[in-house]
Parts: structure tokens; sequence; C-alpha cells
């Protein structure tokens, strides 16, 4: 078979973020891992159906608080007017207090933050969280002191600070209803902590195809990768000792990233497609990334020296971010690349790589 004409993509290759500006910060592994592989090979003439999916959560959070509890059987402390009204303003996520009757505080809350900070830097600058606990144990025995970690779990709620979730999503399906299809396919997955350079979740495969009484191919592949997160101090997401962070605290983000592809009526065609997610770390200087690129060529058996059918992709992203312990948006971005060619193929490939995390 002989087309009029021939389409040709060079390749494009779109970068996200160049030097980690963006702001994802990856949740950690949990204590019990997994790793599987699942290699295809398939030689066959006829029909063909054949499909993989993954939909992965993780949920991350390191909030330390400090709380006093009093002894009801024991007189409670009493603070003066200033400091009750610091304790009563304060965020809940900062510092939460109860109260006795007699005014008395029965229990007092303070996440790890806020032990440095100023109580109520107008009446002292130099009196902190920390001064305020040591000062009701010294003068009271009615309190007993612990200190506690919520490592924090799957909801559907706001997310509390320190945490960050990851929601990731792929699916890929092939059908034929006839023709000669070869396929290798391999999966590999990890979800240990990766660092720079390595995935959680590769996905490679090489197709070559051929029409035989008017048979055709489809298929799609489509890869999400969600990962949100509230503001956390940097010094608790940051490892390595010889980096630092320009800001006291990671900021609130929401980054949702998408690479697609679908393959419509195919006639003739060899295609390969590789995919690379990387979407746990244990620290905030290792990026997320999502990286995906396909190639549709002719079927060097075919002899037109062209691929036939439709080809699509879709490339996207939403970023909001934040800044400091703010949870009000500072930055947005959204954008969108597509592609779609029919007919005589002569070259069609599309390479997408993108990276988010913090500057260093």
């Amino acid at each position: 078979m002989k087309f009029g004409y021939a389409i040709v993509l060079a390749l494009v290759a779109l970068v996200a973020v160049s030097g980690f500006a963006s702001a994802d910060r990856l949740p950690s592994q949990v204590p019990e891992n997994q790793i599987f592989t699942i290699d295809t090979l398939i030689d066959v003439t006829g029909a063909v159906s054949e499909e993989s999916e993954m939909q992965w959560t993780l949920d991350d959070q390191s909030w330390k608080k400090t709380t006093l509890t009093q002894d009801t059987t024991q007189a409670g402390w009493t603070p003066n007017a200033w400091v009750a009204t610091a304790l009563n303003n304060a965020k809940a996520t900062d510092v939460t207090v109860s109260y006795n009757a007699d005014g008395t505080i029965s229990k007092l809350v303070v996440s790890d933050w806020m032990l440095t900070k100023v109580v109520n830097p107008a009446q002292d600058e130099d009196y902190t969280y920390a001064d305020l606990i040591a000062e009701i144990e010294d003068e009271s025995d009615a309190y007993s002191e612990s200190t506690s970690t919520d490592k924090g779990y799957i909801h559907n709620s706001k997310l509390n600070p320190t945490e960050e979730i990851m929601i990731l999503t792929w699916t890929d399906s092939l059908r034929t209803n006839g023709g000669k299809l070869s396929l290798n396919k391999n999966i590999d997955f990890d979800s240990q902590n990766k660092g720079k350079g390595l995935s959680n979740l590769e996905v490679e495969k090489v197709l070559t195809y051929a029409s035989t009484e008017g048979a055709h191919l489809v298929g799609a592949e489509e890869w999400t990768l969600d990962v949100a997160g509230n503001w956390e101090t940097s010094a608790d997401t940051i490892r390595c000792v010889f980096a630092s962070s320009a800001s006291e605290y990671f900021p609130a983000f929401c980054n949702v990233v998408k690479a697609k592809s679908e393959l419509v009526n195919i006639n003739s065609a060899q295609i390969s497609t590789k995919g690379a997610v990387r979407s746990v770390a244990n620290e905030g200087t290792i990026p997320a990334m999502l990286n995906y690129q396909i190639a549709v060529t002719p079927d060097s058996n075919s002899g037109s020296g062209f691929a036939d059918g439709t080809v699509k992709t879709m490339f996207g992203g939403s970023i909001m971010e934040a800044r400091d312990k703010n949870d009000q948006t500072s930055a947005t971005n959204n954008w969108k690349d597509s592609a779609s060619v029919t007919g005589g193929i002569k070259n069609f490939q599309k390479t997408f790589n993108y990276e988010s995390g913090f500057k260093f």
C-alpha cells in the first residue's frame, strides 16, 4: 500500500520545571513495601485484548506535638492576661488550650514548630512557648508532659500541616479484532523511597501491527500524577547536611500532571512507548517526576514506508502554589500540549519530561 503524503513530527520535549523551582514535596514510604514486575510477550494473528492499570495512594505526615495534661486532683495553673490572650488567639493547628471553670488550664497542646516562637512579642520578646511550658511545670505539679507524632492517614478533608498526599493513576489497553500483533511489554514497580534519577513505576512496550481482512488496532495509555501538601518546616524535610532552604517553611501546593496517548484504527505500524514516575521520597530535596515518550514509525515488513492510522497525544498540568505558612494561592500555572496525526505516518515522536520540587 502506498500513500500520497507523509506526516512528520519532530521530537518535542516539554520540561515543566528547571532547577526545581516549583513545590512538590513527596510522601515517604510506609514500613511495608512492594516490588513486582510483569513481563508480557504476545505474537499472534487474531483478536487480542490486553489491559493493565494501577491506582496508588500514599499519605504522609509528621505532626509533632507537646501536650500538658492536668491531674484534676490537683489545682491547675492560671495564665496571666497577656498569655491567655495569645493562647486564645493562636491558630488551632499551632496551639490549642482547654480551661477549667475557674480559669486554670486543663490541657495545653503546642505543635513543635511553635516551641521556639515568642508567645506575645508585645509583652516579652524572649518568652517562648517552650518557656511557657517550663514555667507551668515549675509552678505547678498538676501537669504531666507528653510528646506525640501524628503520622497521618488517607482522608478526604483538608490536609493538615506537614501532610502530603500522592495519587498515581496509570492505565494501558490494547485491542485488535484481527491482524498480526507482536507485543513486548514490561512493568516494573517499587514502592520504596527513590532518589533523583530513579522511579517507582516504569512501563515500556514495543509493538508491531499489520492488519488483515480490514482488522484494526486501538489502544490508549494514560498517566496521572496528583501530589498535594500543606506547609511544613523546611528543617524537617531536608536530610542532606549540605542542603539549605531559602525559607523557613515549605509552602502548601496542589499539582496535577497528565500524559496520554491514543491509537485509533491502526492498520500498520511499529509503536514504542515508555513511561516512568517518581512519587515517593524520604526528603524534600527529591522532586516529583513524570516522563513519557511515544514513537510511531512504519512496519519494516509492510513495504509501504508509512504507518497507517491515527495517533493522538495530550500532555498537561495544573499547578497551585502558596508561600510560607499561608493557605492562599500565590501562583497558578495551567498548561496543555496536544497533537493528532492521521493517514500515512512517516515518523511521529513526542517526549514529555516533568519534574517539580524545591530549589536549593
